[in-house]
């Protein structure tokens, strides 16, 4: 990512320590795998800002940029003037890190204190008077060098990467929700408002694309899947079916500039093909463009936003089963398009037992499962209601505890970090949340937290 770098001074505080932190924020960034844009030759003092006068050049800076960076970091190298900030930054347009360089015991006479906390405080607090929203780093000052800076600044790319994906982007919903199920109505325009447009588009196109799909489309998506997953003992029908869909998703993806999507996954798929549409959602998953099963729009939206603050794969799992006496402890599963890298080997076809009991053997192949490797998750979900976008995101595990074999698809048991899964469920059922829940790889729920509530004006608790 490519991070602005502004640097604040005061004139009676000693200047020569900004040459030092532009130094050292161009190593940081480089070792971290960023680029810094950073204004230099503008004819201000030690290429800082310290007038208001310097901060329109420097509005003009970012302006000529626009586009071109992520984020924002606001360094102080020493108590730094926040009125030139204040006109540098109101048109950003882009999360801004606040950072301050600590004094150093030894380094407290007139030529080498810093101020910077001091100079921090005020700095926020005009900030905040100008409606410019900003971030903290975890300590309150911290040297780019330093372990904790590192972390923060890891998250706040991934803040970054949120809230530049969900200021805007088309989500597909594909079919219409199933009469069934009322739990994932969504009210579209709460979402449009938001800058999240969803393109509707009728089963019956999807059927007419894969009817006329071309040859060498369907015979390079099917000879994807065939590396993707194991098809042991599936019939070459059900494979050209599957290639079918996943080349109409590829079609419908490039018509409308889909980020994310949403489908209606049964029984019209069950009825006319034999199949499930697993497989081919889970290869989206893991190439990342969120997709979400049982036509719920909401948490297609809630798969993309931990998907852009992990940088990896992300999956939509229902909340499904106790696991015993454990309040700790519930059962995640689906039928499933988790992602493959997702799973301890190359997950495997199968057949969707609800459809094989209502429709008959053979009518819900495409199904993608195996077994969930251990790892650490964050898990949320998301609702819209009374006009407001509202989610939730917790913390915790997919544990090595294994599951009955009577399980189909893939099934895993997911341990709260706080030791209380059944808070978590009640905290659902109390908040009328969907009995989906999207998921990824690692710790994100601050980065969440952040993005939703901070710059994207999204209702979200921590539970």
């Amino acid at each position: 990512m490519k991070f602005a770098i502004y640097f604040g001074n005061r004139g009676f505080f000693p200047g020569e320590l900004v040459a030092s932190a532009i130094a050292d924020f161009k190593r940081v960034l480089a070792a971290s795998g960023h680029e810094a844009l950073i204004m230099e030759g503008a004819g201000t003092r030690y290429d800082a800002i310290e007038t208001p006068e310097e901060g329109r050049k420097y509005a003009d800076f970012l302006a000529a940029h626009r586009g071109e960076y992520d984020g924002v970091i606001l360094s102080l190298p020493n108590f730094g003037d926040e009125n030139g900030a204040v006109v540098a930054l109101r048109d950003a347009g882009v999360p801004i890190l606040v950072q301050a360089y600590p004094d150093e015991p030894g380094k407290m006479d007139f030529s080498h204190r810093r101020d910077s906390v001091c100079g921090k405080i005020a700095m926020c607090n005009v900030l905040r008077q100008a409606g410019i929203k900003y971030t903290l780093t975890t300590d309150f000052a911290e040297h780019p060098d330093s372990p904790q800076f590192a972390e923060d600044l890891r998250n706040f790319a991934a803040v970054c990467r949120v809230v530049k994906g969900m200021r805007r982007f088309n989500l597909g919903a594909i079919g219409a929700r199933t009469t069934a199920f009322k739990t994932v109505r969504v009210d579209e325009i709460a979402l449009q408002r938001k800058g999240i447009n969803v393109e509707s588009v009728d089963l019956a196109e999807v059927f007419a694309i894969m009817d006329g799909a071309e040859a060498a489309a369907i015979a390079a998506k099917r000879e994807k899947y065939l590396a993707y997953a194991d098809f042991t003992g599936v019939a070459e029908e059900k494979i050209d079916a599957i290639a079918r869909l996943g080349v109409a998703f590829d079609i419908l993806i490039r018509r409308f500039s889909l980020d994310a999507l949403a489908i209606r996954c049964w029984d019209e798929l069950q009825k006319r093909y034999g199949i499930a549409p697993c497989l081919a959602m889970s290869v989206l998953n893991e190439a990342g463009l969120a997709a979400a099963c049982e036509m719920d729009v909401n948490n297609a939206v809630m798969m993309r936003a931990v998907a852009l603050a992990s940088d990896s794969p992300v999956g939509l799992f229902d909340v499904n089963n106790n696991f015993g006496g454990a309040k700790d402890k519930a059962i995640m599963f689906h039928c499933s398009a988790i992602p493959g890298s997702m799973l301890c080997g190359k997950g495997c076809i199968g057949e969707h037992l609800m459809f094989k009991k209502a429709y008959g053997p053979g009518t819900g192949i495409g199904i993608f499962g195996g077994e969930m490797k251990a790892m650490p998750l964050t898990v949320g979900s998301f609702k819209t209601e009374d006009g407001k976008l509202c989610a939730f995101v917790t913390e915790g595990e997919a544990t090595d505890d294994k599951i009955e074999k009577a399980f189909f698809g893939t099934g895993f048991v997911f341990r709260k970090d706080d030791g209380d899964a059944n808070a978590m469920l009640n905290y659902m059922a109390k908040n009328g949340y969907r009995h989906h829940v999207a998921f990824v790889r690692g710790s994100w729920s601050a980065t969440i937290v952040e993005a939703f509530s901070n710059y994207l004006g999204y209702v979200v608790e921590r539970v």
